[in-house]
């Protein structure tokens, strides 16, 4: 229904083979997306490497989002190898674990910063370094969760963290639409991603969505991927701004 044959896509996020972000570059290169694929550092590279080359990807490179020289050397390697981008997805998240599992309101302002860095601000940052890449327009997406529109158990300071993030995302699209260039939020549901498993609990949640979606199905790293294909293509360019909940309809049972 879609091709991204010849579309230069640069996945950042991937940890292993059970990450929401290798579901969506799978999904990407299985419609013949080129990538781009990072890896934090060298503690995760034999990690993400052997997935990257799996795939076929023709760049591979370190990306600790807090580092500015690395990303604007990322960007300066897809600039040389490829010219353009046009097609950026973020999947990363981060938070310290006392403020994870502690009360929202006893978050120290070192750990909310933080958080809000490294989960939002880093969106921003490089949706900023990839807007040169697409003069002819393309596509940004990022992922969050329903934690960011209701208060779900355990999931503490993420919850406003990935609240910002949706309105980082409505803004980041009206601004770049001029430009042609969309701006998207994926909301799966509860997934078994080893980011997940720092969430206290997070079993009965998985229960939980499987018991009350309406399809009675957890959504998979899969169903995440051909959804974020989709608003990769051409037929999607005049989708902008949505938050997309990929969930098997359990955000709306409340």
């Amino acid at each position: 229904m879609f091709d991204l044959t010849g579309m230069k896509v640069l996945v950042v996020g991937v940890a292993n083979d059970q990450s929401i972000a290798y579901g969506c570059a799978k999904a990407f290169r299985e419609q013949g997306a080129d990538l781009a694929v990072t890896f934090l550092n060298e503690k995760a590279e034999p990690h993400v490497r052997p997935l990257a080359e799996e795939l076929g990807a023709e760049i591979v490179a370190p990306l600790d989002v807090r580092d500015l020289e690395q990303q604007d050397a990322l960007f300066r390697e897809i600039t040389e190898k490829w010219g353009r981008l046009d097609t950026l997805l973020h999947s990363i998240a981060f938070s310290k674990k006392e403020d994870l599992h502690g009360r929202v309101v006893d978050c120290s302002a070192e750990g909310f910063g933080l958080a809000m860095d490294i989960s939002v601000h880093s969106f921003l940052r490089l949706i900023r370094g990839a807007e040169p890449l697409m003069p002819q327009g393309g596509t940004c997406m990022t992922v969050s969760f329903m934690g960011a529109q209701k208060v779900v158990e355990n999931y503490g300071v993420m919850g406003p963290v990935k609240a910002a993030l949706e309105a980082a995302t409505r803004y980041a699209a009206a601004e770049m639409g001029p430009r042609g260039i969309s701006v998207h939020a994926l909301s799966p549901g509860p997934l078994k991603t080893r980011a997940a498993s720092g969430i206290a609990e997070f079993d009965e949640l998985l229960n939980d969505a499987a018991e009350r979606a309406p399809t009675h199905q957890l959504a998979t790293i899969d169903d995440v991927g051909a959804y974020a294909a989709f608003l990769a293509s051409r037929e999607a360019f005049n989708v902008t701004g949505g938050i997309h909940f990929i969930d098997g309809g359990y955000s709306i049972v409340g």
